[in-house]
């Protein structure tokens, strides 16, 4: 290609002109030949491209702003796609914000769910630990009744070998009696030996000695029925001693029976105490995860809101440079048809002026 070579002044043509002839002349600026739509020269189209960039407020005599109707155009199409991206792009944005915000409510509302069920299953541990308690108050209580049984065992048992022990001290004290009748019944037996010998003077005595003996034995056989009036009541005290220990013994195992039933109740309500701690735990891990949801919505509806205020924005600057386009394209026709019609005016001088 020639750099040096003179080309049509027209920016979509540029052709290379032929250069003068031998006899010299003027160098030509535009094609003759070269025909646009609507049958309009190069200098036709040159001029029309000049009166648009002068409209535009583009100095093409400088050249420091050399836009011709196709670079603009360009431009044109360059930012409408862009801008189709751009509008492709943020309606993905906004379907995509739109699933980010069903599924941040999706996951509040089982949040929420979760902190219910966790308030439920709290109602339920400390009703359960109530229970536990109540149950634990009712065992106490049965346990107190069994050692208020078992010292009121004890003391009837205290009392009952108490009088085994007053009995059995008379019985003793009635056998030294009944020793002592019997004593009494032999040295009565001497006496009465003693005073055989003395028929005569001692007849009232002996019926005196005879009295006496019949007394003591009398004395005897009382003290031998209390003796067995006792024997038989240290027996009863012994059976009711035994009747004592027996209930004694139940009672001590109804006590440890309560006890066990005491403990049992506090590992559950121990048990119940933990569950609704860790239920308590659960519940605050749960409030924050819920509050850490709310702030990511809000986040992800605040950038939403952003996206679409810019989307709004470059949808405005879109349509400003539609209408722009708009305005230059209409500018341009004009531009056209005043140039065809300055055109055609040349061009009938001409034929009228021939001969």
């Amino acid at each position: 290609m020639d750099e040096t070579a003179v080309r049509c002044g027209y920016s979509r043509c540029r052709a290379e002109l032929p250069a003068p002839g031998p006899q010299g002349g003027r160098p030509r600026t535009f094609c003759r030949d070269t025909r646009w739509p609507g049958g309009r020269s190069c200098a036709q189209m040159a001029r029309a491209e000049r009166e648009a960039l002068g409209a535009l407020g583009l100095d093409s005599g400088a050249g420091a702003f050399a836009l011709d109707a196709d670079r603009l155009r360009e431009h044109v199409t360059a930012v409408l796609g862009p801008v189709g991206e751009l509008a492709e792009t943020l309606g993905a944005v906004r379907s995509r914000l739109d699933e980010v915000q069903s599924e941040a409510v999706d996951a509040v509302e089982q949040a929420r769910a979760r902190v219910a069920d966790a308030d439920r299953a709290r109602l339920e541990a400390e009703q359960e630990r109530d229970r536990a308690v109540r149950r634990a108050r009712e065992v106490g209580e049965r346990a107190e009744q069994a050692v208020a049984e078992r010292a009121d065992a004890v003391a009837r048992a205290t009392a009952a070998a108490q009088q085994a022990m007053e009995a059995t001290e008379a019985l003793g004290g009635a056998r030294a009696e009944a020793r002592e009748a019997v004593e009494g019944r032999e040295r009565a037996d001497r006496r009465a030996d003693q005073e055989q010998a003395r028929a005569a003077d001692a007849e009232h005595e002996r019926a005196g000695a005879a009295v006496v003996a019949e007394r003591a034995s009398a004395e005897r056989d009382a003290a031998r029925a209390t003796a067995t009036a006792m024997t038989e009541d240290r027996e009863a005290a012994r059976a009711d001693a035994d009747a004592l220990r027996t209930a004694s013994a139940e009672s001590r195992t109804a006590a440890e029976h309560a006890r066990g039933e005491r403990d049992v109740a506090v590992t559950d309500r121990d048990t119940a105490r933990a569950s609704a701690e860790e239920l308590r735990t659960e519940r605050d891990g749960l409030r924050t995860e819920r509050d850490r949801l709310r702030a990511e919505r809000d986040g992800v509806v605040a950038e939403r809101d952003r996206l679409r205020t810019e989307r709004d924005g470059l949808g405005a600057e879109r349509d400003g440079l539609l209408a722009e386009r708009e305005v230059q394209r209409r500018e341009t026709a004009r531009q056209r048809e005043r140039a065809e019609a300055e055109g055609r005016e040349p061009a009938e001088r001409t034929a009228t002026s021939r001969p």
